[in-house]
């Protein structure tokens, strides 16, 4: 495949939803810029699905690691060009109260994970794309970013700000022709919500929603739930009286805190 041919970078290419994108573009004919701590698993992943050696690439980075990521995005400028999307797909999910001392530990590195990461990854393209006069950069928030849910407080805020950072990015380089795409999941099946120990409504597998998610940044949406039936709960809760709210989720089950395994 030569330069010409689309390149998509994507952060969390190891497992879930960062894998299943992967296989969705490459089945697209992109080629692949693949991110993760565990890049030795990544390679073996891509072996294993039969990807032509010269259509991909791993760069091990931890997203947290702000010198590291920035560096995997000029890395992959380098040896493979800038890329025509950028997925900053890492995210944690981890239960917090705020009672618990070491919890503010979790909530740091959710921060540093869904957000600083977040950015961090879009950083070494911004410049690149707007010399070029094109990209898409893709940053995936929640359905838990349109309101806070008990026991998420780290989660829900940090999705909420990749919204608000994401929107204020997309007027900032709409100018330059580069678009914004934020893209709000559900509840997917992905070892993040595998071990949820409460109802998960309209769950879909990581495929099914690589597939919707590729149309999507396709045709350039500036943001989509996916599934479908989740914009009708999201937009349900936004406009819900918050006394209403605070009845819904009383006695929800808690997300399980670190420590809970």
């Amino acid at each position: 495949m030569s330069e010409t041919t689309p390149l998509v970078f994507i952060t969390g290419a190891s497992s879930g939803i960062g894998q299943a994108l992967a296989a969705r573009f490459h089945r697209a004919g992109y080629r692949l810029a693949l991110v993760a701590r565990r890049a030795d698993e990544v390679s073996r992943w891509a072996t294993a699905q039969g990807f032509a050696a010269a259509t991909w690439a791993v760069y091990g980075a931890d997203v947290r690691d702000v010198a590291a990521i920035t560096g995997a995005g000029r890395a992959c400028i380098a040896a493979q060009g800038v890329a025509d999307v950028v997925i900053a797909n890492a995210g944690i999910s981890v239960g917090m109260d705020t009672a618990v001392l070491a919890d503010l530990d979790v909530m740091r590195a959710t921060y540093e994970t869904n957000n600083i990461g977040l950015a961090a990854t879009f950083q070494p393209f911004v410049t690149a794309m707007t010399e070029r006069g094109s990209g898409t950069l893709v940053g995936i928030a929640s359905v838990a970013g349109v309101r806070g849910i008990p026991g998420h407080g780290a989660y829900s805020s940090s999705k909420a700000a990749v919204i608000a950072y994401c929107e204020s990015l997309r007027g900032e380089l709409r100018p330059f022709g580069i678009r914004v795409v934020t893209i709000a999941p559900g509840y997917i099946d992905t070892p993040l919500t595998q071990g949820n120990r409460y109802s998960m409504p309209f769950l879909m597998s990581a495929e099914a929603f690589a597939d919707r998610a590729f149309k999507a940044i396709a045709a350039g949406d500036r943001f989509r739930f996916i599934p479908w039936q989740m914009a009708i709960v999201a937009r349900l809760l936004k406009w819900m009286p918050d006394a209403l709210y605070d009845r819904v989720l009383a006695g929800r089950p808690r997300k399980k805190r670190q420590q809970e395994g």
